[in-house]
């Protein structure tokens, strides 16, 4: 397959934001694993302070992230990676998106959240608690158009607390970064 870095999501308001909450949180000797690392450029910001695993569905996100120099294991979340990790963090698809907004291409899974914003949220909260250490911390970006309340309510009932460590207003959206953990 040819690499094609138009189909990779690019750092953006998002990505420094959740980098910022990230390095604020990681420890080093933490066991630390990047769920949708797209271009790699928080796992390799991360990898300088501890040791840093990284997946994502999309082959050109995971061709980019390995040519920076980026521990990835192309998969669906954690699907081929093993545990525990001490801090989790992802960046998900998390804008609501009806059928008929698809765009049908590799970048289609950063950015579709499916109709809710959260399909793809749900899927990992009910799959994290397999992967994370007891102790462990999550770092999780979502947007006001996700639903900050649903999202609280969704890792809550998976066993998790959530708190809301940094936010920023961005155009017409308020991005959040929650931290969960047990």
């Amino acid at each position: 397959m040819h690499y094609n870095p138009s189909q990779v999501y690019p750092p953006d308001a998002d990505t420094f934001l959740l980098l910022d909450a990230a390095m604020a949180e990681v420890k080093p000797g933490d066991r630390v694993l990047e769920v949708g690392t797209g271009s790699g450029f928080i796992a390799r910001e991360l990898a300088k302070v501890t040791g840093v695993v990284a997946t994502d569905i999309n082959p050109h996100a995971a061709m980019c992230a390995r040519r920076e120099g980026v521990d990835i294991v192309r998969c669906n979340l954690f699907n081929g990676v093993r545990g525990p990790f001490d801090l989790i963090l992802f960046n998900p698809p998390y804008l609501p998106t009806a059928p008929h907004e698809r765009i049908d291409d590799w970048l289609e899974y950063a950015l579709d959240g499916g109709k809710s914003g959260r399909e793809t949220i749900e899927r990992f909260a009910e799959r994290v608690g397999q992967v994370i250490a007891p102790g462990g911390r999550i770092l999780l970006l979502i947007s006001s158009l996700t639903g900050l309340d649903s999202v609280h309510d969704l890792f809550a009932t998976q066993g998790f607390s959530s708190d809301v460590v940094r936010q920023e207003t961005v155009e017409d959206e308020v991005l959040y970064v929650l931290r969960i953990h047990r």
